[in-house]
């Protein structure tokens, strides 16, 4: 019908949702955007990023900054993430996430877990990490819009970018084992998969994280994400999930 509106939102799908959780995880910096106090004006800033098991959006701030006092005021707050790479920066992947802050208490499990896996991706924020101005925040996602480039606008909710799993609380235990033993015993593992996986150059990759869905590595400023074939269903699954993949790596060098 002439003058008919055209819907530029597409259907959330698996490609749509695999890239929103790419984003998400990969991701070491966005910018942050709050209400100021004083104003009720939108206030941006960056701020630097981790994610806890479940995918939710972590991170560091001093009660000196101006976004803290945004935060503590009024929790909501959006974060926009993704690297705007080479050429045009509007033709790269990005998504807004609209969020709910949550101030973690140091001494609770999650505060405990926090500060360990966002010093995991950020491990020079040990300097000041524990000074008594910082606090780490959750942000818990309430719905986002992704746009995948030209063409690929989605619309996402929570459960969309988060990992429910059962397994998260045993790999709360057992995760910084993994990833001491992979960090110090199986570098060359790491390697295939940033190679197979993830199509990164060679360098030296460590592992800063493992969840029910996949794996976080890094090499010095570049961070990428690998999943799993499967989401994991129990924690033993993990490392033959990392034998398999280390497998299937090596089996793809030698016929390449």
């Amino acid at each position: 019908m002439a003058g008919e509106k055209k819907d530029v939102i597409r259907p959330t799908d698996a490609e749509g949702i695999r890239l929103a959780k790419s984003l998400l995880r990969a991701a070491r910096y966005g910018a942050l955007a709050v209400l100021e106090p004083e104003t009720g004006a939108p206030f941006a800033s960056r701020v630097a990023t981790a994610t806890d098991l479940d995918g939710s959006p972590l991170i560091l701030v001093s009660t000196l900054s101006a976004h803290t006092g945004g935060l503590m005021a009024d929790p909501r707050c959006s974060l926009l993430l993704g690297e705007p790479g080479k050429g045009d920066p509007l033709a790269h992947p990005r998504v807004t996430i609209a969020c709910i802050a949550e101030r973690l208490d140091r001494e609770s499990d999650d505060g405990k877990r926090a500060r360990r896996r966002y010093l995991n991706r950020h491990p020079k924020a040990a300097l000041y990490a524990d000074f008594g101005d910082f606090s780490f925040f959750r942000l818990r996602p309430q719905r986002a819009s992704l746009n995948g480039g030209f063409g690929k606008a989605y619309l996402l909710e929570a459960p969309d970018l988060l990992t429910r799993s059962p397994v998260s609380e045993g790999l709360a235990e057992a995760e910084q084992g993994a990833l001491t033993h992979m960090n110090a015993d199986h570098r060359d593992a790491i390697a295939l998969y940033a190679s197979h996986f993830a199509r990164a150059k060679g360098g030296d990759w460590i592992m800063t994280g493992i969840d029910a869905d996949g794996i976080d590595i890094a090499c010095g400023d570049d961070s990428r994400r690998v999943f799993f074939t499967k989401p994991l269903e129990t924690v033993i699954e993990m490392r033959k999930s990392l034998v398999s993949m280390a497998a299937e790596a090596r089996e793809a060098d030698k016929s390449a």
